[in-house]
């Protein structure tokens, strides 16, 4: 009962607020606001808040998580790319007398970001993709990040898996990831037409890199040709996919990967290499791969 109390109250709270200022938030846009305080809560307590954190938020909306974020921590930095949400924020804590929010009214793919050593966010999903990447070329303790579910159980599969994929294999070099929580599409307003998940992401920057900044950006064009054709034999792939590795005529590149003694991973499909197979595999093309 409890629960439900909290969400119809951050729900009413939420609904009087776009209501005053006459927005219509655009499920395809992917503006689903969260209205379930528990849940809200529950991700504040992730992020292990200290009173010197300074966190990053990325589409803070009407400050549902911002506001609460502030009162615990250093400072918080909220980007917001619509204007009419951004000056409603803007007002907001301006009436609630909270001043260690630094506001940016730019699109989060765009700008750079100030320094952060913790990212807490209702992320919109249809740049969960690249906002995830860019997130993780900066230094940074850990993030508490809500994402569509499907794309999360993609963020954390394993070779073999069903759900395993070019993000799997690339995330897995650059972050520890571990999902936390459900979250129903009744806890947003208006109700999304997926599940989501709370995910937590740490930098393996932080922790133990066991691949170079080089070496990554040959793992990653080899990703991306495998995973072109990921049911198909390593070899097939390669080929099939030649343009990535900057060849047009297919009999040249074959040749190449003639010369290469790696004929059992050649044999294997990508949705079942380890990303460890893969570096090998991307290591041992490092002279074939046009830069």
């Amino acid at each position: 009962m409890k629960i439900e109390e909290n969400k119809s109250s951050l729900a009413k709270e939420t609904k009087k607020i776009l209501q005053k200022n006459k927005i219509h938030l655009n499920n395809n846009l992917g503006q689903n606001y969260l209205i379930d305080e528990f849940k809200r809560n529950q991700i504040i307590s992730f992020a292990n808040l200290k009173n010197d954190d300074n966190i990053l938020e990325i589409g803070p909306g009407i400050g549902t998580l911002t506001i609460e974020l502030a009162k615990k921590v250093n400072k918080v930095t909220a980007i917001e790319q619509d204007t009419n949400i951004f000056k409603i924020l803007k007002k907001r804590l301006k009436n609630e007398n909270i001043n260690n929010v630094e506001l940016i009214n730019e699109d989060a793919l765009k700008v750079k970001f100030p320094d952060f050593n913790k990212i807490v966010s209702n992320l919109p999903y249809q740049i969960s993709s690249p906002i995830t990447f860019k997130l993780l070329d900066y230094s940074f303790d850990l993030g508490i990040l809500m994402y569509q579910k499907e794309f999360g159980e993609r963020m954390v599969a394993k070779s073999g898996n069903r759900n395993y994929s070019r993000l799997s294999a690339m995330l897995y070099f650059k972050s520890l990831i571990e999902i936390l929580d459900n979250v129903s599409p009744e806890s947003f307003i208006p109700k999304p037409k997926v599940e989501s998940v709370i995910l937590k992401l740490t930098p393996k920057k932080n922790i133990n890199s066991k691949i170079s900044d080089e070496e990554f950006k040959n793992y990653e064009i080899v990703c991306k040709t495998l995973f072109q054709h990921k049911n198909k034999k390593c070899k097939n792939a390669l080929i099939d996919s030649r343009q990535i590795l900057g060849y047009k005529d297919k009999k040249l590149l074959k040749s190449k990967l003639n010369e290469i003694d790696v004929n059992e991973l050649f044999l294997k499909r990508a949705v079942n290499m380890s990303p460890e197979e893969i570096l090998l595999l991307s290591k041992k093309l490092e002279t074939v791969i046009k830069k």
